[in-house]
């Protein structure tokens, strides 16, 4: 399996230029299959995007690789905390969350979750990638996904 050394995210962003034409779904769309390609084997068990519901009381899944996932999700988890706080959340051991991880897949022990903000700073959904492997992400993980979601035009934020 590749390292998190493998990660170029400069060279995701480059491929994700084209994106930011598309629409928001078809783009989200998109560039989960790119980011599944590309990182799918350094130690990133499953990625995807939720949104908050209708009612905003929690996040459903918009679309992820390679299988499918809880949906709806409170927002007391790692992607609500993300949603609601506009931040990015690396965590190394979900496990040591507690009651606020939303446990999807048991043999997930951590997460980087980035948040998806519009022009106007609301956030719109968050991009979620998990690992079996502890510690796999850290704050340039997080940076490095902000950037490649920056380039589809999937985040205005920093």
């Amino acid at each position: 399996m590749a390292s998190r050394a493998d990660r170029d995210y400069a060279l995701l962003s480059k491929a994700a230029l084209p994106l930011a034409s598309l629409g928001r779904e078809e783009a989200a769309s998109l560039l989960v299959d790119l980011l599944w390609e590309n990182l799918g084997g350094t130690d990133v068990s499953w990625l995807g995007f939720y949104a908050p519901s209708a009612d905003g009381e929690s996040l459903v899944l918009v679309c992820c690789k390679p299988r499918p996932a809880c949906s709806p999700i409170g927002l007391h988890g790692v992607c609500g905390r993300a949603w609601r706080e506009r931040r990015r959340q690396v965590v190394a051991d979900v496990h040591a969350l507690g009651k606020d991880h939303i446990v999807c897949d048991p043999a997930n022990l951590s997460e980087v979750v980035v948040p998806c903000l519009a022009s106007d700073g609301s956030c719109w959904g968050v991009l979620d990638l998990d690992s079996r492997s502890l510690g796999a992400f850290t704050v340039e993980d997080a940076e490095g996904l902000r950037r490649v979601l920056a380039a589809a035009g999937l985040t205005a934020g920093r």
